[in-house]
């Protein structure tokens, strides 16, 4: 079966780590253009210009959106209005209304939208949600804390007004823990540390109401020196569960269950797999939960000042 054709937009950090090899890796797909303000992929077509680029390639199906989340919502209108499938990076836009408003015209135009969260993708997390399904759970806790100067470095726009700061990577979590909790939960009450020179969080403590009494929390941070953490816990009647490197390593009672990889592995290879699934079918998946928990965070939290942030 002939290779799909798909476009990359936004070649940053993330798009030359994850995007690239997993295209190259593909079955599905061929990288058949890029487009980019500052790099280049070799091999492939360049543009600076997402409408040259349309315009140039008819016969490229997807676009698959890596910028920043505050200019997606054009690009993302523009390749739906072209006729395109398009594929969105987490978190899937600045706002929930623009989001809806693109599920919406992918709706009317009959094109697949895929809102993907590459996280509920790491090895552990499907093991993960089923041994918790019918556990009594008692406390649940996510640890989340790294190094924003090692992920994004001199990258101003996370502190700018809709780079989510601390959420950029917290949502990550929250996309897990989405995706694994038997019942829903929503936001009770945050703490956001906001850096004096800064227009968004750099740490996040939440506090969650669950419908059985659990406790539910989160820590979430930065500024973080050494190995980074993401860790998530449950302890249960029956034992306790924990995801270790964004789950990448899950523990039972202590002991580790077989099929651990690292952060990342496999993660955005499935992503594509799926998205070849989702235009196949004429389907799509636009589960906005995560970024609802952040909005719910900007909107109840605490807002504490902390020292300047200086790369």
């Amino acid at each position: 079966m002939a290779l799909r054709k798909i476009a990359l937009v936004g070649v940053g950090k993330i798009a030359i780590d994850q995007h690239i090899p997993s295209l190259a890796k593909s079955d599905d797909w061929e990288l058949a253009a890029a487009v980019s303000r500052h790099h280049q992929v070799e091999g492939v077509p360049n543009y600076k210009s997402m409408d040259e680029m349309l315009g140039a390639h008819p016969e490229i199906e997807v676009v698959s959106l890596c910028m920043p989340p505050v200019p997606r919502f054009e690009y993302a209108r523009a390749a739906i209005a072209a006729g395109r499938h398009v594929m969105l990076e987490k978190p899937p836009g600045a706002t929930l209304s623009e989001v809806y408003a693109l599920e919406a015209l992918a709706r009317d135009a009959g094109v697949t939208l895929y809102a993907t969260w590459h996280s509920r993708k790491a090895a552990q997390v499907a093991t993960a949600k089923a041994w918790l399904m019918g556990k009594a759970i008692e406390r649940f806790t996510v640890t989340w804390k790294e190094d924003v100067r090692k992920w994004h470095p001199n990258q101003d726009w996370v502190f700018e007004p809709g780079g989510m700061g601390i959420f950029d990577p917290g949502i990550n979590a929250l996309s897990i823990v989405t995706e694994i909790l038997p019942d829903p939960i929503h936001l009770t009450g945050a703490i956001l540390k906001f850096p004096a020179n800064r227009d968004t969080p750099i740490a996040a403590d939440l506090d969650f109401y669950h419908p059985h009494g659990a406790t539910v929390s989160a820590q979430m941070n930065w500024d973080h020196s050494g190995a980074d953490i993401w860790d998530i816990e449950a302890v249960c009647k029956e034992g306790v569960l924990k995801l270790e490197k964004g789950g990448g390593v899950l523990l039972i009672d202590g002991t580790e269950q077989p099929g651990a990889i690292g952060q990342l592995d496999g993660e955005y290879p499935q992503l594509y797999a799926d998205m070849a699934a989702l235009v196949s079918s004429g389907a799509s998946e636009v589960d906005l939960r995560p970024m609802l928990h952040v909005s719910d965070a900007l909107t109840l939290g605490k807002r504490q000042q902390v020292s300047a942030f200086e790369w």
